[in-house]
């Protein structure tokens, strides 16, 4: 069980990306009360990366002043692989900065605070269970579709980390073993098949093999294919784009299979989807549910509701927040 928090506690949340780092001070109730960003140096030393960190931090308490007194706890949200039992980030390939750094400790050490450290998919689905979409739900599955696919896993009202803190790296489940070769190696990862990167990337094929193809997401694009972009394949299928509508559809299968395999193997009571391709894909979300009829075991997937994140592009910050106040790591 989540412990609980004193009314007026304040806490730091902290996102850590490859190119800004994002905090804010958030109340108990999970309120975002003030937030920055800072841009992160993830190419340069990892002091420099730190730096990067500490900038954002410091941003936020310069424009808050008086809340900088009552905070003790930051939680700082990271891409893994990381240890979140020590807070060492391990060896991200978005932060080439940081090999076996110790985040948590330095950030400690700094601001004489309590800090965790977390997978920002475990801390997103964490936020939401606290405070979203997923209050009052014991078992919960986050997906977040960006970028790339990350997930989070909560169970009893803990974040799931598997034996050394490295579960739930949903998006690297292969759902085409003869399909194309995702970044960390593996063939036919849900991420290479489905993320917003894919979908811009299968237009933009589809739009160089066949020019006479999608005119009205080549229109968003002001002509050039190499701009198109996964949000101009959302809006162009809202306005009846054949190609948009198509590889929405392909993209909609391709979750289906995903989330019926969640569903036969975690069979959570809640499926929240967030991230920037999530909010594209939103209108396809029943969509995804009824094609999961053909993909999954468990007759009764439909009760499983799959609903949009609560804190869309501030799950990062809400998510360290949660870390502050849980005893996730138990």
């Amino acid at each position: 069980m989540p412990s609980k928090a004193v009314g007026n506690d304040l806490f730091v949340g902290v996102d850590v990306g490859g190119t800004k780092v994002a905090a804010g001070i958030v109340d108990s109730r999970g309120k975002i009360l003030a937030k920055t960003r800072a841009p992160m140096n993830c190419q340069g030393t990892e002091e420099e990366g730190f730096a990067s960190v500490i900038s954002a931090i410091e941003s936020l308490f310069t424009q808050n002043t008086a809340a900088r007194r009552q905070i003790h706890r930051i939680g700082i949200c990271a891409p893994g692989p990381l240890d979140p039992r020590t807070g060492v980030i391990i060896n991200p390939p978005n932060l080439p900065c940081w090999r076996d750094f110790p985040l948590a400790d330095e950030v400690a050490k700094r601001y004489s605070a309590a800090v965790k450290v977390n997978n920002d998919a475990n801390a997103a689905g964490l936020a939401e269970y606290l405070w979203g979409v997923g209050r009052g739900v014991r078992n919960v599955f986050y997906g977040t579709l960006g970028t790339g696919i990350g997930s989070g896993i909560i169970l009893d009202g803990k974040i799931f980390h598997g034996r050394t803190g490295s579960a739930a790296e949903g998006g690297h489940v292969t759902i085409d073993l003869n399909g194309p070769v995702c970044n960390c190696g593996k063939k036919g990862c849900i991420e290479i098949l489905a993320s917003g990167t894919a979908i811009a990337r299968r237009a933009r094929e589809r739009i160089a093999q066949s020019p006479q193809l999608g005119t009205q997401l080549l229109a968003l694009a002001g002509g050039e294919v190499s701009a198109v972009r996964s949000e101009m394949v959302g809006k162009a299928a809202q306005a009846g784009d054949p190609l948009a509508k198509e590889i929405l559809a392909q993209t909609s299968e391709y979750l289906a299979i995903w989330l019926g395999n969640i569903v036969d193997l975690l069979e959570p009571e809640m499926i929240i989807l967030g991230g920037g391709a999530a909010e594209m894909l939103r209108p396809c979300f029943g969509e995804i549910q009824k094609r999961m009829k053909n993909w999954c075991v468990n007759s009764r997937y439909l009760e499983i509701p799959i609903v949009p994140a609560f804190y869309g592009e501030n799950a990062g910050i809400a998510g360290g927040a949660a870390l502050c106040i849980s005893n996730s790591l138990l």
